[in-house]
């Protein structure tokens, strides 16, 4: 049984981008989270001691995105799902989508960015490898 607890649109600004000026201004990102955990629990007893906090997976989320600039998403992606498997130990795994709307490309585009999904054992391996 997969339960998935979970967080779409979410907005944070950050100064993450190769160029000098993307991680000096900073810009608005989209953040979309899925947390895996069984939710039988919580389903029974109707407590939030039971799941996952939007509060806390928002503020979990948040301040690992926020806290380092980054050149690429996918490092930002990568330490906000890992912040997420270390703050909750139900979950079972996380998939973070990070879309990027205003990437500084010569196109028409809705938005760039990258889906990273992390297991329980990616804490305990080899950071080069996913689960």
């Amino acid at each position: 049984m997969t339960d998935t607890v979970f967080v779409k649109g979410l907005v944070v600004h950050g100064h993450h981008g190769v160029s000098d000026e993307e991680r000096r201004i900073g810009q608005n990102f989209i953040l979309d989270l899925a947390l895996e955990l069984d939710l039988t629990a919580a389903a029974r007893s109707d407590r939030i001691a039971d799941t996952a906090s939007y509060d806390d997976i928002v503020a979990t989320a948040s301040a690992s995105f926020t806290a380092n600039r980054y050149k690429l998403v996918e490092a930002a992606a990568g330490d906000v799902a890992v912040a997420l498997l270390a703050a909750f130990s139900k979950v079972t795994r996380v998939r973070v989508t990070v879309r990027k709307p205003h990437a500084p490309l010569v196109a028409t585009f809705d938005h760039v960015g990258v889906t990273i999904e992390r297991g329980r054992g990616y804490l305990s391996a080899d950071r080069t490898n996913s689960s």
